[in-house]
C-alpha cells in the first residue's frame, strides 16, 4: 500500500490542489459534491466527476456517497492523504474564499462559510514600489529607498538596504533588512517606502547574518492577576494549554511584535486593566532586551 506522502507525490500539482479542495470541503461542510468541485475550479461536471472518482480511487473509504445530500460524506475512518486540515491552516483558506489554488468562483462562497475580517486600513506601498523591493528579496539585490521614519532625524531620508524577509504583523508589513546608514538589521514599514530601486549589486548581508532574526526565544504568559479564577481557566482553555503558562516560540526580531498582538501587560507589577490586557508576561527580564520598545 502507498504512503500519504507517496501518493502526494505521484498525482500532478494541479489535481492534488482539487484533491486538497475536496478534503478540505468534506471535513469542514460535511459533504462534497461534483458541483462543488465544478464550480470552485472552473470544470466541467464530468471533469468534477473524475476528480472525485480518483480521490476515491486513490484514499478508498474515506469518502461515502450519501444518495440524501447528492454527494459525499467523510466515512467513520476518515484521515486526510492531500489535505493538510489543522485549523491555523485552513481558517485562511476559508476566509480567503480560495479553493487551496485560484479559481473562477468571484464572490460565491465555495465553501458555503460566511467569514468577517476587520476593515482595517491597507496600509500597504504601490505597486511599483513593491515589486522593486520583492525583486531585491528575490534576486538577492541591494535596494536603495526613500523612507519616511517617524523620527524627524531619518524622515525622507534615501538610504541603501539588503532586504531578506517580508513580515506581516496582522497590522502592518514591513521588510527585513540590513541597513548601511546604520551598520544593522532593522524593520522598515512598507507603507512609509515611498520610493524603491532594485539595484544591480548582489547584496552581502542575508539572512543568516542576522541574529534577532535566526535566533527564537521562548515568551512565557499567563491570564492576568487581576481576571477572577473562571476567566483565567476560561483563558487557559482558549489558548489550548493544559498547565498554568502559555509558551510562545518566536524570532527575537518578531518578539515585540507578539506581544502587541496579544495585548500583554509587559509592566512589571502587571497594573494595566486586565479587561484590555488579559495575559501578562511571566519573563520579562530574560526577554526584554530583544524588544524594549514593546515593554511598559
Amino acid at each position: 500500500m502507498f504512503s500519504k506522502e507517496k501518493m502526494r507525490l505521484d498525482v500532478k500539482w494541479a489535481t492534488r490542489q482539487r484533491l486538497q479542495y475536496i478534503e478540505v470541503m468534506a471535513w469542514y461542510t460535511g459533504v462534497v459534491t461534483r458541483s462543488d468541485v465544478a464550480r470552485a475550479f472552473g470544470l466541467s461536471d464530468p471533469a468534477a466527476t473524475k476528480d472525485l472518482k480518483l480521490y476515491g480511487d486513490l484514499a478508498p473509504g474515506n469518502l461515502v456517497y450519501n444518495h440524501g445530500v447528492f454527494g459525499f460524506v467523510p466515512g467513520k475512518g476518515f484521515s486526510a492523504v492531500f489535505a493538510d486540515l489543522a485549523p491555523a491552516a485552513v481558517l485562511p483558506i476559508i476566509a480567503a474564499n480560495l479553493a487551496v489554488a485560484n479559481g473562477p468562483y468571484g464572490s460565491e462562497l465555495i465553501y458555503g462559510l460566511p467569514t468577517a475580517s476587520l476593515p482595517l486600513p491597507a496600509r500597504l506601498p504601490g505597486q511599483q514600489t513593491l515589486a522593486q523591493i520583492t525583486r531585491a528579496i528575490h534576486g538577492r539585490r541591494k535596494l536603495r529607498v526613500g523612507y519616511r521614519s517617524l523620527s524627524r532625524r531619518e524622515s525622507g531620508a534615501a538610504r541603501v538596504l539588503e532586504p531578506h524577509t517580508l513580515v506581516n504583523t496582522g497590522l502592518r508589513w514591513h521588510v527585513r533588512a540590513y541597513s548601511e546608514d546604520t551598520c544593522d538589521f532593522r524593520d522598515f514599514v512598507l507603507s512609509r517606502i515611498v520610493e524603491a530601486e532594485c539595484l544591480n549589486i548582489p547584496a552581502e548581508s542575508g539572512a543568516q547574518y542576522d541574529d534577532d532574526w535566526e535566533e527564537t526565544v521562548s515568551v512565557r504568559l499567563a491570564p492576568h492577576a487581576g481576571l477572577d479564577a473562571a476567566r483565567r481557566e476560561s483563558l487557559l482553555l482558549d489558548y489550548g494549554t493544559n498547565g498554568e503558562d502559555i509558551e510562545v516560540n518566536v524570532r527575537r526580531a518578531l518578539l515585540g511584535y507578539v506581544l502587541q498582538r496579544l495585548s500583554v501587560d509587559t509592566t512589571p507589577d502587571h497594573t494595566l486593566n486586565p479587561n484590555a490586557y488579559q495575559l501578562m508576561l511571566l519573563n520579562r527580564d530574560e526577554i526584554e532586551p530583544f524588544a524594549a520598545w514593546a515593554f511598559s
